[in-house]
């Protein structure tokens, strides 16, 4: 199953910016979404 160009479900999270940012702060924009394992690290 393939889930590019499937709609997001509404959520907010903390960035390593430390401001929260809301999926719908970025409504009508192209948004990249990208979840990784642990950082990308072994273990």
């Amino acid at each position: 199953m393939s889930l590019i160009d499937q709609k997001a479900p509404p959520f907010d999270l903390e960035g390593s910016d430390g401001k929260r940012h809301c999926l719908k702060d970025y409504a009508g924009k192209r948004l990249l979404l990208f979840f990784y394992p642990k950082d990308n690290t072994s273990g």
